[in-house]
């Protein structure tokens, strides 16, 4: 009887409206051959930062692949829309969890890898907001 610890292949989407398989026709120019990624077995899907946050700290240490989406809520693209794309403050949308981007669940996500001393997931950001999608980005760099 093997009793080493199964290999899990647990990936994370996080995105208020699509579903993965939705990132194939687009990712290719981001991630090339790797978009394939998005139609590749079971993704545990998460609509908003509330959710995140407890997929986090359930399978923490497990995550083998996040997508993040930037704008979260109706508020963020409303705001992204009326400036053009600039970036902005979310925190004055609203200082409810449900309003935090998916810039705020990287954030976490982040935190609490360091704070673990645990191996970040591979990650990808498949946000049509070209800003967020930068700010996400930048804060792995």
């Amino acid at each position: 009887m093997n009793l080493e610890k199964e290999q899990t292949n647990m990936k994370i989407f996080i995105d208020d409206y699509r579903i993965p398989m939705d990132c194939i026709k687009y990712m290719h120019t981001r991630i090339g051959p790797m978009n394939t990624i998005y139609n590749d077995g079971e993704w545990f899907i998460v609509r908003n930062y509330p959710q995140f946050v407890n997929a986090i700290d359930r399978f923490k240490g497990e995550i083998t692949h996040i997508s993040f989406d930037h704008d979260l809520a109706d508020a963020h693209y409303h705001q992204s829309m009326q400036e053009g794309d600039i970036d902005y403050n979310a925190e004055e949308l609203n200082n409810n969890d449900f309003d935090k981007t998916g810039y705020h669940a990287a954030q976490y996500l982040k935190e609490v890898y360091e704070k673990e001393n645990l191996k970040l997931p591979i990650m990808f950001v498949h946000s049509m907001n070209p800003v967020g999608t930068q700010n996400i980005i930048n804060l792995f760099k």
